[in-house]
């Protein structure tokens, strides 16, 4: 159930909202793609502004940290009987959230940035398949060029196996965009309590992954 459509869209909406939280209420730090850190942190130490340089540095290092903590979950709970690791994740995504949700504006941007990247983090790295293919759910760049890819090979080649993984690819990008789109909206009318709708959705996810799928044939 893990790598499911309905699984992955829903972490792709998880994705694209938190990413618009953090720019729009958070100070303009994108949560999720830390490229675009990377460069506000370069051009930051370019101009001298060590304090700022720190302000992007430090979400970088909450990502990895995360992916460090996702491996380390996964080799000791990989065989635990009640519950799947993956769900031990999603709710521990959950209780981040809920703190983010009572930090206040201004002065603790930077903890609930911190937060919120750690989190993504450990979501990418956990969820990283749909239906057998490689997605990621808080990004979008590497679905774009593998949506692309397997349409030219379906012009190509008119198998329509290619035309399906690709429309599933653009599909995970249409969510996200629509998680962007509700956290932009959402967090001009709830402020902080917004990110609460991530909540919710993440809820859904874990109670979605105590139904058995079948596998498919490529996976």
């Amino acid at each position: 159930m893990s790598e499911t459509f309905f699984l992955g869209a829903l972490l792709a909406l998880v994705g694209g909202f938190l990413d618009a939280y953090t720019y729009v209420l958070r100070g303009h730090v994108f949560a999720n793609a830390q490229t675009g850190n990377m460069v506000l942190l370069a051009l930051n130490l370019a101009d001298g502004n060590l304090k700022e340089a720190l302000y992007y540095l430090i979400p970088i290092l909450a990502f990895a940290l995360g992916i460090v903590m996702v491996e380390m979950v996964r080799s000791r709970f990989l065989n635990y009987p009640r519950v799947h690791w993956r769900q031990m994740v999603l709710l521990a995504e959950i209780a981040v959230l809920l703190c983010v949700a009572f930090l206040p504006l201004g002065t603790a941007d930077m903890v609930a940035n911190v937060a919120v990247s750690f989190i993504c983090s450990i979501q990418v790295e956990s969820f990283r398949k749909v239906n057998g293919n490689s997605f990621a759910t808080t990004m979008c760049t590497g679905n774009l060029r593998s949506a692309m890819e397997l349409f030219y090979r379906f012009i190509q080649g008119k198998e329509k196996k290619e035309l399906n993984k690709s429309l599933q690819y653009f599909g995970i990008i249409l969510f996200f965009i629509a998680g962007a789109a509700l956290g932009y909206f959402l967090s001009g009318i709830l402020q902080i309590k917004a990110v609460l709708i991530c909540c919710v959705l993440l809820g859904i996810a874990f109670g979605a992954m105590f139904i058995k799928e079948t596998p498919s044939a490529e996976a």
